[in-house]
């Protein structure tokens, strides 16, 4: 039997052409830690079936062409969707640099505020 690997879709972008990720755990010989290594995989996907997200099987075929030596077996699980955030989270806001004087005035503002706001509770009274 061929070659075959199981990962993830990354893009299916390309007409009858499926990039799919596979990520593997390895260790160091010499240090012993643990780190991830991914890669990448072009392989031809002759109905346009799988989509981003979904986990599928590829097998090693002869060269399609320049990139792709792998053609879509099976998908194992569809994707359940993608995760969109709101635009407002996405852009933050950054406030602008302020000078010395720009908070001293500020900070007049806010006193004078607070003593007519003091005036106003006094007239009140």
């Amino acid at each position: 039997m061929a070659h075959t690997l199981i990962g993830i879709v990354t893009s299916d972008k390309r007409d009858k052409t499926i990039t799919v990720s596979i990520v593997s755990r390895e260790t160091h010989p010499l240090y012993r830690k643990q780190y991830t290594k991914t890669r990448k995989y072009t392989a031809h996907d002759e109905n346009n079936e799988a989509h981003e997200g979904d986990k599928v099987q590829i097998a090693m075929t002869r060269p399609i062409s320049k990139t792709k030596a792998y053609t879509l077996v099976k998908i194992l699980e569809r994707s359940r969707g993608k995760v969109e955030l709101k635009d407002d989270v996405n852009t933050i806001e950054m406030p602008e640099k302020i000078g010395a004087d720009k908070i001293a005035e500020t900070k007049k503002a806010e006193a004078e505020e607070v003593n007519t706001a003091k005036a106003e509770e006094g007239e009140e009274e």
